[in-house]
């Protein structure tokens, strides 16, 4: 083992790039997934004739998919119906359908955990069904579900590790060039990059925890 020569500011720097790269993939990718999973969640949710059997298929059929698979049909098949993607789109592509899927059923939990109760004191108000759902449930919902999602998103983060097979320039892309150069910085640049996952997740778990103290 070369530490000294594995982390060298160079290479360093060469790996902070490609955790760069990561974390941009990530974000993108949680703020679409947040985005459409609220919006198929709500759907099922509200049952809505036709479009949410629709949703309630494709949702347990990519749930039930490796997102190995899904990052491969991104970048190798849709180029072979005319949709052409690079690998940065590619990888967001696949993120954003695998964890749509994911989270719309924590925001679809969420919606049923709230309390019948509540719902009916809205409607005897006078809200519409809509309204009560965008002025009670929804705003409830998404205070209980915040704990589930930054779970997820914590999967999520590590889950881009996977573009690594379209050879995306992101963090473990950059560690397998450094490795490449030279045997003996496997396990210093490795150990660079769990350091760098675990910092990151690790700060979302604490923040995940103080969440749900304070909803408790």
């Amino acid at each position: 083992m070369d530490f000294i020569g594995a982390l060298s500011p160079v290479n360093i720097q060469f790996m902070l790039q490609g955790f760069l790269l990561t974390i941009e993939v990530a974000i993108l990718s949680i703020a679409i997934s947040f985005v459409i999973s609220i919006l198929v969640g709500t759907v099922r949710y509200a049952k809505v004739p036709v479009l949410g059997k629709v949703f309630a298929v494709l949702v347990e059929t990519i749930r039930n998919l490796p997102l190995l698979l899904i990052i491969f049909f991104t970048y190798f098949a849709l180029p072979e119906v005319g949709i052409k993607l690079d690998k940065f789109t590619a990888a967001v592509v696949a993120l954003v359908i695998f964890e749509s899927a994911m989270i719309s059923e924590i925001v679809r939990s969420g919606l049923n955990s709230v309390e019948k109760g509540l719902i009916e004191a809205g409607r005897s108000s006078g809200l519409t069904a809509t309204q009560t759902l965008r002025y009670i449930v929804l705003p409830i919902a998404l205070r209980r579900m915040v704990p589930p999602m930054v779970s997820q998103f914590i999967s999520l983060l590590k889950d881009t590790s996977l573009a690594v097979v379209i050879a995306l320039p992101e963090l473990m892309n950059h560690v397998q060039i450094i490795n490449g150069h030279n045997i003996n910085y496997v396990i210093p640049t490795f150990l660079f990059a769990a350091l760098l996952y675990f910092a990151v997740n690790y700060l979302l778990s604490i923040a995940s925890r103080r969440l749900e103290n304070k909803q408790a």
